[in-house]
């Protein structure tokens, strides 16, 4: 269902009468198409907390967009800038990145409000605020207040900055191991991605070069429940990336899974993923195992706690999580996930901050967190496959189009994006993390939700 409120909001009119009301002002978002693929403009790189020993520069020069000269240091104690690219004047970047990982202590705080003090109000609508920070030090109290200091500093920025401009924190410590995220934040395709803290390990050894084109090439991407929806957009852009897709879907949903999979050069499995056997079934289809499995399926049975019976509990809590931990288990018991696989599961917002009338779904996405959170590190060591998951917000789909008006637009603006997201969104991130260049990203739960007002 179109926006009209977001449409109403571009005309004069609109800008108008909406500011005199002091509601909402979203501006439309600029996502990656194949004529469009980067952001318009130059970025801007600046340091606080002094050297931190990263070697930024070839990844920054991968992103993109050319290096800014301005030098945050005539202006902002030891920030400095890079020393290549458009000359002083031009326009405001498209994207800004501040190495903060040197930040130590309260006082190095103040170089980071006077790195971006004077530049947040240029930055290019749906331009980007990427702030790297540096693991927290659990034997230096008064560097992990510092870099933990970074975290509420880029959600509030986040919540103030408006113009469809993103702000988001990366913690590392290897700046090669960066690369896939700082070309996921820095471009289009992040576009509904703010507020989140991402953190990014050591640089995995993926065995050669990585075609930034078609990343997936000679790979085998599963995603269940591919045949509509946030499933289908997923499975749409992992085929784009080059993977061949299988879209898995109920036996009810066959002609839809079919339909989706000749679309896209891939193919069509229909099964119960909530049956016992579901993760034997798929390997003996895939006999010579999968690289990229992704957990779409989900469904809900909302209702009040004191009004729902054991049914619609377990259904759910069946097909959201139950059938992800057997399934999971028994593709990496059998081997089925080739080393440098990815495993993407679903979450929600709905279980990170919970919602009212959704006890059952909120706990099974909290679980899927929690499943993620814990598998990852042994996925990693014990079979080379990494574990992350998506945490959906508002997204425009089917299901949100049928409820009720002034539910829907309450779920549209309470995010600082004041908008719902689209499928594609949820696809993009999916594809990042997807991505045989993202190995160093492991047991992260991110946030597609525009900085959802609700939750952390």
């Amino acid at each position: 269902m179109a926006d009209r409120y977001l449409s109403f909001t571009a005309t004069a009119p609109g800008r108008f009468l909406t500011a005199r009301l002091g509601l909402p002002q979203p501006s439309a978002l600029s996502r990656w198409t194949a004529g469009h693929p980067s952001l318009d403009g130059h970025l801007l790189h600046l340091t606080a907390g002094g050297p931190s020993g990263l070697d930024l520069a070839p990844v920054l020069a991968r992103s993109g967009l050319p290096t800014a000269t301005e030098a945050a240091g005539a202006t902002a104690g030891s920030a400095t800038g890079s020393a290549h690219g458009p000359a002083t004047g031009s326009p405001g970047p498209a994207a800004v990145v501040l190495d903060a990982t040197g930040v130590r202590d309260v006082d190095a705080l103040a170089e980071v409000h006077a790195a971006l003090h004077p530049v947040v109000r240029s930055v290019a609508a749906s331009g980007r605020i990427v702030v790297l920070g540096a693991p927290l030090d659990t034997r230096d109290h008064h560097q992990a207040a510092a870099q933990q200091a970074l975290e509420g500093f880029v959600r509030s920025l986040g919540k103030e900055i408006g113009r469809g401009r993103t702000v988001n924190l990366v913690r590392l410590t290897d700046a090669s191991a960066a690369e896939s995220t700082m070309r996921f934040l820095l471009s289009p395709k992040s576009a509904y991605v703010s507020g989140q803290v991402i953190g990014v390990g050591t640089a995995e050894r993926h065995g050669g070069p990585v075609d930034w084109t078609l990343p997936l090439a000679g790979r085998t991407a599963l995603v269940t429940g591919a045949a509509r929806g946030i499933g289908a957009a997923v499975a749409e852009t992992l085929a784009r990336d080059g993977a061949h897709v299988v879209v898995l879907d109920v036996p009810q949903a066959a002609e839809d899974a079919r339909r989706v999979a000749a679309r896209l050069g891939g193919s069509a499995l229909t099964l119960d993923i909530t049956a016992a056997d579901a993760g034997e079934r798929i390997a003996a289809e895939l006999p010579d195992g999968l690289d990229v499995l992704i957990h779409n399926a989900g469904i809900t049975r909302d209702r009040r706690l004191v009004n729902m019976p054991a049914e619609r509990w377990s259904s759910v809590l069946d097909v959201n999580l139950a059938s992800v931990l057997r399934t999971t288990d028994a593709l990496l018991a059998k081997g089925a996930l080739r080393t440098g696989g990815r495993i993407v599961a679903t979450a929600s917002i709905a279980g990170l901050a919970g919602n009212a009338g959704q006890t059952n779904y909120g706990a099974s996405k909290a679980g899927v967190a929690g499943m993620v959170r814990a598998l990852a590190p042994h996925a990693l060591a014990e079979h080379g496959v990494t574990v992350n998951a998506v945490a959906p917000g508002f997204i425009e789909t089917k299901m949100t189009a049928a409820v009720p008006l002034f539910l829907r637009e309450a779920g549209r603006r309470m995010n600082s994006l004041a908008q719902g997201g689209l499928p594609v969104d949820v696809a993009e991130t999916t594809a990042w993390l997807a991505h045989p260049a993202s190995g160093s990203v492991n047991g992260q739960v991110v946030r597609v939700c525009g900085q959802s007002l609700l939750g952390a």
